[in-house]
């Protein structure tokens, strides 16, 4: 199991997950996302390649449109 920071919150899982499939889980494919692993932006390229790890701090920020 390992332990992650998402946004401030706690969260386990039983295996290491890509962030794609972090994206999958929190219902944000197909969305306008940026993600920052441990203060690093992660480019959108290597979401299938970067596996989250026991205490990692993800920050995860959606952008909305406006006028």
């Amino acid at each position: 199991m390992i332990s992650v920071s998402i946004n401030g919150t706690q969260q386990t899982f039983e295996h290491p997950l890509s962030l794609n499939e972090l994206i999958a889980r929190l219902d944000l494919a197909g969305k306008r996302i940026a993600i920052e692993c441990n203060n690093e932006i992660v480019p959108r390229s290597l979401f299938n390649q970067r596996l989250l790890a026991d205490g990692d701090k993800i920050e995860v920020v959606v952008a909305v449109g406006g006028g």
